[in-house]
Order: structure tokens, then C-alpha cells, then sequence
């Protein structure tokens, strides 16, 4: 054999090795434990929550609904330790630097998880901004309705839901006992939500939209049954299953909901909190520093609104700069439909300069809805609805048009671009986008990575020209000076006995918005502690790895690089953020 032949032989021996063994990463006993880990995780999460698996592009389990039973809830915390103690057995040593990652990850998600679960969170499953009624009328939205199959499996999820909504119930009745109830003061008007979805007529029901237009590969034949079905569901189910939840909440929840405001208030309060904290703000920080940060912050920005003001003509004349910026027909609109389109020319123009800031965008589109009449009343100014992860489905950038009257539009530019590109849309979608990441990397949400970009990204406005007059600029600092009020006031409520009234003079004397949206969003921050924090604390933390990096680096930073280094690993921990772009800055100093 010559020795040409016999390399042949080898290199094929080789390739047919690699082919039959996945690669090397895989003959590593530990890497092959850890992927094995990963692929059963993922398998038991799609089971266990068949609407997530739905939005991830998994349909396999699309005619069923989640069981929130106690016992399946305390099932799957237990399932939940079992991973971890098999992530533990695995040597951290023998794996890859991108396996050590996922490793690390993984790792923090379960003990983040088992913390949560000690809190007995799951017993407050609702509050006023929405629960499981309000995203199970999203359904339409959420599901493939492309056959006849797919609407077999929406008809069999409402005629799951009864039962969904009795096993709700069931937890909360156990909240009231061992005292997990949401605050009182904050479920005002929370009956709206719910009886939006009680209907005589299950045509008028938002859950029958599917039925009024078929695709059409359904023959007539299908669709007269199928819209029977239809009826009959939300009839005997869906319309059932809301009555009961709102007798529930009418007759029990809200008379049993607790009069004090604070965290700190619930079993364990101080301590939960505290948890809270650096769960969201995924760092080892305290309520304190928090605090004080919000109160340094608050500081800073309020200089440079004076500063920008005095620029104006209007020194030491806030409220004078206010009424310039609130007065004459442009600085409203008079209907929903001109909000909708001033937000469209906002995201359109800042997608037309991404390629300035950014060598990586999504595939992924979006698109802009206005919020349901039924929650705008009690939910935020504006959210971002992702894409279907298999790519079925745009993502969505909902404006609340309610109370038009009210709104600043000086402050719809940073906002949709928080929201949209190079916000929520952009990082988002490319998270979804990734490849040669486990399935659960895909779809990690830590929101102080998370909201903490969206915020960054409205400061990116600056170097991309979208704040071209002093006005959209003064409502790009209303916006960060809200998020930096947060810090103080989220801490102050859960922490430091603020009453719900302090709160709102507080956000009244530093922020210029209407008094009726300060006090929806110290509602939010009553009944979810913590997670308005990390916004600040999130963007605080990538402004100061860039820069850090810009100094180190010099002419040799490349802001589209650092963005790929900021978003190509998708959310993570913001520890783990700051060894990437440590790493990062290394090897760029280095040549590498």
C-alpha cells in the first residue's frame, strides 16, 4: 500500500469516526454528561410548559395547557434539584471554555430557580398587570393556525382552560392562607381585565378571531365544524372558567389581599427582597446600594436636564421648559392610529442607521399593535412581544394608546427604540438566532442584561443622530431619569417602609410624565419587587465595560465589535458578561 493510500485509508477512518462519534467534544465523557443533561432538561421544561414550548417552535404539545397544581409545581422544583446535583457530578474541569459557559449558566438558572421557589412566588400568580388570564387571550396571536390540526389543538386548549383557571384558583386560595396576597391598593379596577372575557355570545369573544378567517387549505366542510367547536369551547369552558375566576377574585382574593405595600411585609419579607435584588440584578448587591445608587443617579441626570434646559432659554425653569414641550397640536395626537405611525417613522429611521453601530442584526421582522383596550388602563406605556422561536411568527411592539391626551410625545423616541431596534428587537431576536448553543441559551431571560441593553440602546440614540432637536433628547433623559428614580423608589417601598404615596411624590417631583402614569408604574413596582432595578443597574454595568474598553483599547476599539461581543452569547448573568468582554479586551490588545 503506498503511503498516499494509506492516508486516504486513515483520513477516512477518521472522517467516519467524527461522523459516528458527534466530534470530538463528544468522546469526552463529561462533555457527553453535559449535553445529555441539557437535551433531558429541555425535553422536561417543553412537557411541563407546553405554552412555552409553543413559543420556542416546539409543537408538539400544542392542544395541551401547563398543570400549576401544587403538587406538579413542587414535582418540578424537585425535578429541578435533580438536574442540578447531576450538573454537579459532571467534572467542570474536563469541558470546553464555551461548555464551562453553558456549564456556569445552567448552573445559576437551577439555583436561582430553587431560591424562588422557597418564597412560595407561585402562590401570587396575579396581580394587576395581567396573569394567566390576560395571556391566555393572546392565544390567536401566539399559536400556528395554519390546518385543521392546528385548530384542533387551539380547540382543545380552550377546553382546557376551566380547569387551568380553577387550578389558579386553588393556588391562590392556599396564598390567602399562608399569607403570599398581593397588595390591596393595587387591584382597584382589576375586575376589567376579566370580564372582558365573559361573553353571552362567543362571537364577540377575542378568543374567536381564528374562526372568522380559516386558511385556505380548510375546505368549508372543516370549517363549519371546527367554528362549531369553537363556540362550544369558549361556551362551556373559556367563559365558564373566567366567571369563576372572577367570583373568586371579587368574593375572596380581594377582600383577603394584605394592606401593606412592602416585600418586606410577606413571610420571610426582608429576606425575600433581598433575594430579589440580586436575582434581578443578577450581582451580589444590597438594597442599600441600591438605594444610594438611584439617589447618585437621580443626581447626575437631573443636572443634565438643567443643563439642556438652560441651552433652551429656559434656565432654572423646568416647569416653564414642560409647558414648551406639552403646548400646541404637534406635541400630541388625536388619535391611535397617528401614535402608531409617529412610533413607525421613529423604529424605521433608527433600523435605516443599525449597520453604524452593529456588524450582526437579526433576520427576524417586527411588527406594531396597539395594546388590548382591556389591559392599557393598568399595564406600561409601551412592550415588546418576541418572535415564535422557530420563526413563524414577527415579534411585536405593542404602544398603549390609552388616555392619548396624556401622552408625551417627546418621549416616543428613546421608547420605541427600547422597545424595538437596536432595544428589545434587536437583542432579542439575535439571542433566538444563535447556533451552536444548548436550546436553553436560546431562550434565558435575565432582565438585567435583558431591560439593561434596551435602556443602553436608547443612550446609543445619541451616536446615530435620533434625538435631533432638545426636545426628543429631554425625553431620552425623562425616560433615564425614570429608571434611575426606580432604584430609589423600588427599595424605598420593599425596603425602607416608603408608603405608596411617598413613592408617587417622589416620581411627581423628579419626573415630568402625567401623574396617572407614575402611579400604574409604582403599582408595577409594588407587585414585582425588584425587577424595575435592574434596568439601571443593568446599563450601568455595560456603559461601564465600554468604557472600560474604550480606554484600554484606544484606536483599536470598534464599537460594532464590542457590540458582538455584548450580544453574540445572548443573556447572561452580568458577572458573565463582564469576564466576556474582559476576555474580549484581552485578546484585542493582544492581536488576537
Amino acid at each position: 500500500m503506498t503511503s498516499y493510500l494509506r492516508a486516504t485509508v486513515f483520513l477516512s477512518a477518521v472522517i467516519l469516526y467524527l461522523i459516528f462519534t458527534g466530534g470530538c467534544a463528544h468522546t469526552n465523557p463529561a462533555s457527553r454528561q453535559l449535553q445529555e443533561l441539557f437535551d433531558d432538561h429541555w425535553e422536561f421544561v417543553m412537557k411541563e410548559d407546553p405554552l412555552f414550548a409553543t413559543h420556542t417552535g416546539d409543537n408538539r404539545f400544542n392542544d395541551r395547557l401547563p398543570s400549576v397544581a401544587e403538587q406538579d409545581i413542587i414535582r418540578e422544583n424537585e425535578q429541578n434539584r435533580e438536574f442540578l446535583e447531576r450538573l454537579k457530578a459532571i467534572d467542570r474541569s474536563k469541558l470546553t471554555a464555551d461548555e464551562q459557559l453553558n456549564y456556569d449558566i445552567f448552573k445559576y438558572k437551577r439555583e436561582d430557580g430553587l431560591k424562588w421557589f422557597e418564597f412560595n412566588t407561585y402562590l401570587m400568580p396575579v396581580s394587576q398587570m395581567g396573569g394567566f388570564h390576560t395571556h391566555f387571550a393572546e392565544l390567536p396571536d401566539e399559536v400556528p393556525l395554519n390546518n385543521a390540526w392546528d385548530y384542533e389543538n387551539y380547540i382543545a386548549r380552550l377546553n382546557g382552560f376551566e380547569a387551568y383557571a380553577r387550578q389558579h384558583i386553588d393556588l391562590m386560595r392556599m396564598g390567602i392562607q399562608r399569607g403570599y396576597v398581593v397588595p390591596r391598593v393595587v387591584m382597584t379596577g382589576v375586575e376589567k381585565s376579566i370580564q372582558a372575557h365573559i361573553v353571552n355570545d362567543p362571537d364577540k369573544s377575542l378568543l374567536f378571531k381564528p374562526f372568522e378567517k380559516f386558511p385556505e387549505i380548510i375546505d368549508e366542510a372543516d370549517r363549519m365544524r371546527l367554528t362549531e367547536a369553537g363556540r362550544k369551547a369558549i361556551t362551556q369552558s373559556v367563559v365558564p372558567g373566567y366567571k369563576a375566576f372572577l367570583k373568586f377574585m371579587v368574593d375572596e382574593y380581594i377582600p383577603a389581599a394584605r394592606q401593606d405595600i412592602a416585600a418586606s411585609s410577606l413571610p420571610h419579607g426582608r429576606a425575600f427582597y433581598e433575594h430579589c435584588v440580586r436575582s434581578e440584578t443578577t450581582l451580589d448587591v444590597t438594597p442599600k446600594l441600591v438605594h444610594d445608587i438611584g439617589l447618585n443617579e437621580v443626581k447626575r441626570i437631573k443636572a443634565e436636564m438643567e443643563k439642556l434646559i438652560a441651552e433652551c432659554g429656559f434656565e432654572n425653569d423646568m416647569n416653564g421648559f414642560e409647558k414648551h414641550l406639552t403646548s400646541g397640536d404637534r406635541r400630541f395626537v388625536a388619535t391611535p392610529q397617528e401614535l402608531l405611525k409617529q412610533a413607525s417613522f421613529v423604529v424605521k429611521t433608527a433600523d435605516g442607521s443599525l449597520p453604524k453601530l452593529f456588524r450582526t442584526l437579526p433576520r427576524m421582522t417586527f411588527g406594531i399593535k396597539e395594546v388590548p383596550d382591556y389591559l392599557a388602563p393598568k399595564t406600561a406605556m409601551a412592550y415588546y412581544m418576541p418572535s415564535a422561536g422557530d420563526g413563524s411568527r414577527a415579534g411585536f411592539f405593542y404602544i398603549n394608546t390609552h388616555n392619548l391626551e396624556n401622552k408625551r410625545l417627546y418621549t416616543l423616541t428613546a421608547l420605541s427604540m427600547h422597545e424595538t431596534v437596536p432595544g428589545h428587537h434587536l437583542q432579542i431576536s439575535l439571542q433566538q438566532e444563535l447556533k451552536g448553543v444548548p436550546n436553553f441559551r436560546r431562550f434565558a431571560h435575565f432582565t438585567a442584561f435583558v431591560e439593561g441593553w434596551a435602556l443602553y440602546a436608547e443612550w446609543l440614540g445619541l451616536e446615530i443622530g435620533m434625538y435631533g432637536d432638545p426636545n426628543s433628547d429631554f425625553g431620552r433623559l425623562t425616560l433615564e431619569m425614570w429608571r434611575a428614580c426606580r432604584l430609589v423608589v423600588d427599595t424605598g417601598i420593599h425596603y425602607f417602609g416608603w408608603s405608596r404615596e411617598q413613592a408617587i411624590d417622589y416620581m411627581v417631583a423628579n419626573i415630568k410624565m402625567p401623574r396617572q402614569e407614575i402611579e400604574v408604574e409604582v403599582d408595577r413596582y409594588i407587585v414585582w419587587p425588584g425587577q424595575a432595578i435592574a434596568y439601571k443597574m443593568g446599563e450601568l454595568k455595560i456603559r461601564e465595560l465600554r468604557n472600560l474598553a474604550e480606554k484600554q483599547l484606544g484606536d483599536k476599539f470598534d464599537v460594532r465589535q464590542f457590540h458582538d461581543c455584548i450580544l453574540r452569547q445572548g443573556a447572561v448573568p452580568l458577572n458573565v458578561l463582564e469576564s466576556n468582554v474582559k476576555t474580549w479586551i484581552k485578546r484585542k490588545r493582544d492581536g488576537i
